[in-house]
């Protein structure tokens, strides 16, 4: 039994090639705010973080929204492959959302002498996103391996995605607010350098994360396929 394919071959080669692009981008983003973006008015320095705790939150955002796009397709079309993929991506998700929160309260610390707020939408709706999909292991676990448990998976990860949208509306009504806007109507409202920056962070980031995911999602094909062929071995 081989443990090599095409598409195993072609991620095998994208890995190392995502790995630099997010080592770089990350490190010019960090270069940038700190060096080239200037301080925000009435913020100061603690504004510095905007430029990776969105990013990191854009990108949990787009995690759990992958995952339950790879849900949609297994309810779909099926396939055992759409449920380790839609897995893997909530798995990087909740990463980065255990990151949302940790550099969102170190934010508020700044902002509002506090590290965390009960009574701040902000804060509390992305918990319970948080939450929710770190509940979603809890189901996965519970269940023995097979049809059933993805399909459940799969139906638990597409209710989540109701929760983005609206984790993203409190933040923008909210009316302690912190996080600077970023876009309105109009544009782009903040300086050319900041806006620059905020893109490349989230560049970095969302690179970032496809890289952990090729790795992930890698590792645990590689384990099944030697699972296999240890289960063939023995039979």
């Amino acid at each position: 039994m081989s443990t090599s394919s095409p598409n195993s071959r072609v991620s095998l080669v994208s890995v190392p090639a995502l790995a630099a692009l997010s080592a770089a981008l990350v490190g010019l983003a960090i270069v940038l705010a700190f060096w080239v973006a200037p301080e925000d008015a009435d913020q100061g320095i603690s504004q510095k973080i905007f430029y990776f705790h969105v990013p990191i939150a854009l990108t949990a955002y787009a995690c759990f929204g992958f995952g339950a796009w790879k849900a949609l397709r297994l309810l779909w079309k099926g396939g055992e492959r759409y449920d380790l993929e839609s897995y893997v991506a909530i798995h990087q998700g909740t990463i980065f959302g255990a990151l949302t929160l940790a550099t969102g309260s170190i934010w508020a610390k700044a902002s509002w002498g506090h590290w965390w707020v009960w009574d701040s939408n902000q804060l509390v709706l992305f918990l319970v996103l948080f939450l929710f999909y770190s509940a979603y292991f809890m189901l996965r676990y519970s269940l023995e391996a097979g049809p059933q448990r993805e399909n459940l998976c799969a139906v638990y990860a597409l209710f989540g995605v109701v929760l983005i949208p609206i984790s993203l509306l409190a933040i923008r009504l909210a009316e302690n607010y912190i996080h600077p806007v970023a876009f309105n109507k109009h544009g782009p409202q903040m300086a050319g350098s900041q806006f620059f920056t905020f893109l490349v962070a989230l560049a970095g980031m969302l690179a970032l994360a496809a890289a952990l995911y090729r790795v992930e999602l890698l590792g645990k094909r590689l384990d099944q396929r030697l699972r296999e062929l240890r289960e063939a071995l023995v039979g």
